[in-house]
């Protein structure tokens, strides 16, 4: 990255900073290749975070379609998170997962799971797995919830087979406006397909491992029995372990570390395949050169920018991100190792901020648990908007959660020390309710950021990029306004 001046004696935010155009032949966002170069696999790069209202199954495939990959928390029971991977990995790279549900269900089924998918439609199945209808979200409006299915769903059925150009697709779907075709293959339902999901795999490669399955990560804290759970979760197929905690400087990570090193070694002796392994979290230079020494591949940086968290504000721990990543992703290149940016993007140019300042991919929480794909329920406000609850890992209720097995006494001795908000609205953007919205949003931002810098992958970009340093005032001046001055 060059600068444009001096930096100043003080840390940095992605708002503080800006970047300026370069010369450039690159002419088109679609010339840009956004492949990571942290060897996690991803054509895209963004990371879902570890967080428990953040990261779960219907994310993970639908982020790994579309070239990301979620961290499932590691709070999570490890019978579950085999569960969850196993159902990604059998997951459809291209088709989406449908909603399913039988005929005879009560249409208050449907109604529960509608919420998950932005095309807010499931499939009737039979008892073989056959497709014999599908019922929306306007076919249940004003309907008994006591109700069947097979009394409301739509039994005149579009379909396509799995040899079928996508194109083809698009173009029957949009002569007879309709919003999505289920995918038969000998009258079995393999998948679903969306005009919007076919133009995106167009533009978008999924995130796929050697088998050509969609990849998904998990994440290890630095208590309990540490290698138990690295095997655990490296024999279910996870593609990154990521071994987290909130210091990541300290001696119990680099412990921890190593017992996860050793059971990925031997698991690539074994198999064959290396699996990375991120670590985290650490704001200095000798933060990721002592976890890079100690065997991490990827450095996760970032204490305090996240959304949900209070660290800074209780501790006065922390350090404004893009300094932090700046520094850490030199340090860590030094060694051979990569960044993640763990925290504080608001918007599509913080993503591109980060990657100008070293880091590989872009860590997002929050700004993701706002939509259909989250673990969350679906709630409405007052008003009638659409929203879902987030909560912080450090928080009371994620201590909680993560301390069920220990006695009463150890659980509320931990809930003293909580960091991190507890429950927040996440209201879905109606204009982008989906993940894969934002994640339409953030790409194109940060290929248009490329193509100003004449860059043509992150590798170029992160040496091109050139970045300013600028005023409240500065930052200010370049937001939009939805309403006039007057």
């Amino acid at each position: 990255m060059k600068l444009l001046g001096d930096l100043p004696p003080y840390d940095l935010t992605y708002s503080d900073v800006f970047m300026v155009p370069s010369r450039s032949s690159v002419t088109s966002r679609l010339d840009v290749d956004l492949t990571t170069p942290d060897g996690v696999g991803t054509t895209i790069p963004l990371v879902v975070a570890n967080m428990t209202a953040v990261s779960g199954r219907r994310m993970a495939e639908t982020a790994a379609r579309r070239g990301a990959i979620a961290i499932l928390p590691q709070d999570i029971p490890t019978h579950a998170v085999t569960e969850t991977i196993d159902y990604v990995k059998r997951a459809h790279p291209i088709y989406e997962t449908p909603v399913t549900v039988l005929a005879d269900a009560p249409v208050a089924s449907a109604v529960a799971l509608l919420g998950k998918r932005a095309h807010k439609a499931a499939m009737v199945v039979d008892a073989d797995g056959k497709a014999v209808g599908v019922v929306t979200e306007s076919d249940l409006r004003e309907v008994d919830r006591f109700a069947t299915i097979g009394q409301v769903m739509t039994t005149d059925l579009f379909t396509v087979t799995a040899d079928t150009d996508l194109d083809s697709v698009f173009d029957d779907l949009a002569k007879h406006h309709l919003g999505m075709a289920p995918v038969l293959e000998d009258g079995v339902l393999q998948g679903v397909l969306t005009r919007k999901g076919i133009l995106r795999s167009a533009i978008y490669r999924p995130a796929v491992d050697t088998e050509g399955r969609l990849r998904i990560g998990a994440a290890i804290g630095i208590n309990g029995d540490i290698a138990a759970k690295a095997d655990a979760m490296l024999a279910a197929g996870a593609d990154v372990l990521v071994v987290d905690t909130a210091h990541g400087h300290q001696d119990k990570m680099l412990d921890a570390l190593a017992l996860v090193k050793a059971a990925r070694d031997q698991h690539e002796s074994t198999t064959g395949r290396r699996i990375p392994i991120a670590a985290g979290n650490v704001v200095t230079a000798d933060g990721a050169r002592d976890l890079a020494s100690a065997g991490a591949d990827i450095i996760k940086v970032g204490v305090g920018p996240g959304a949900m968290c209070t660290t800074r504000m209780m501790t006065g721990v922390g350090r404004p991100q893009f300094s932090a990543v700046l520094e850490c992703a030199s340090a860590a290149t030094e060694l051979g190792a990569h960044v993640w940016a763990d925290g504080g993007v608001k918007y599509p140019r913080d993503v591109a901020l980060a990657l100008a300042a070293g880091a590989g991919s872009v860590m997002i929480g929050s700004w993701f648990a706002g939509t259909w794909e989250s673990p969350g329920d679906l709630n409405r406000d007052a008003s009638g908007r659409y929203y879902k609850e987030s909560f912080g890992m450090a928080s009371a209720r994620a201590v909680s959660n993560r301390t069920q097995g220990r006695s009463g006494f150890e659980r509320a001795r931990l809930a003293l020390f909580e960091e991190g908000i507890s429950s927040s609205k996440m209201y879905l953007d109606p204009a982008r309710p989906g993940v894969e919205d934002l994640i339409d949003s953030i790409i194109a931002g940060v290929r248009s950021s490329f193509t100003y810098a004449g860059a043509r992958n992150i590798g170029e970009f992160r040496e091109r990029a050139t970045v300013g340093v600028q005023s409240a005032s500065g930052y200010d001046e370049g937001r939009p306004r939805e309403t006039s001055w007057s």
